[in-house]
């Protein structure tokens, strides 16, 4: 079983920063086997990170009106009519442009995840909002149940060379 966690976003775009964020601290908590990496929504490099893999989560900050910052979405592939996306993500076309392009030439991962966490803050500088802050650890949880139901309990767990979060600097987020 091939599992992918790609983090979209920008760290240097305040909010956008979310989703490289929860991917750091997943990568910090799952066995070597599971692929994790971060893109800046680029479509041939989401088709790339997600190449042969039986199960990609992916997480990706969205705008939303009206707004509630922090508050988290979860997709998958049976509801794609459902996703809101490229009115609402913060890259555009580039998340919906790279899945149909995937379904195009069948290069799609077997199963996904989406985690879509509402922000607030996509102005130039680096450290997430307090509201996308909050988001990350429900959302690495949220991650980490997505991979241990597929590939089982022995792939995930912190390391223990890890350090721990300083979740209460929103900056160490990004």
């Amino acid at each position: 079983m091939i599992a992918v966690v790609l983090g979209l976003g920008n760290d240097y775009r305040r909010d956008d920063g979310l989703g490289p964020a929860v991917a750091r601290e997943v990568a910090a908590r799952v066995a070597a086997d599971i692929r994790v990496s971060t893109s800046d929504g680029d479509p041939t490099r989401m088709l790339d990170a997600w190449a042969g893999a039986d199960l990609a989560v992916l997480v990706d900050a969205v705008v939303s009106e009206p707004s509630r910052p922090g508050t988290v979405h979860r997709f998958d592939s049976t509801a794609v009519a459902k996703l809101p996306i490229p009115n609402t993500s913060t890259h555009g076309v580039g998340l919906a442009t790279a899945l149909e392009l995937g379904r195009v030439l069948d290069r799609l991962p077997r199963r996904w995840v989406l985690y879509a966490v509402e922000v607030v803050d996509l102005g130039y500088g680096r450290g997430l909002s307090p509201a996308a802050a909050g988001a990350v650890e429900p959302v690495v949880g949220a991650v980490l149940s997505e991979l241990g139901s597929t590939t089982g309990q022995q792939s995930v767990g912190r390391s223990p060379n890890a350090p721990a979060p300083d979740w209460s600097n929103p900056a160490a987020c990004s």
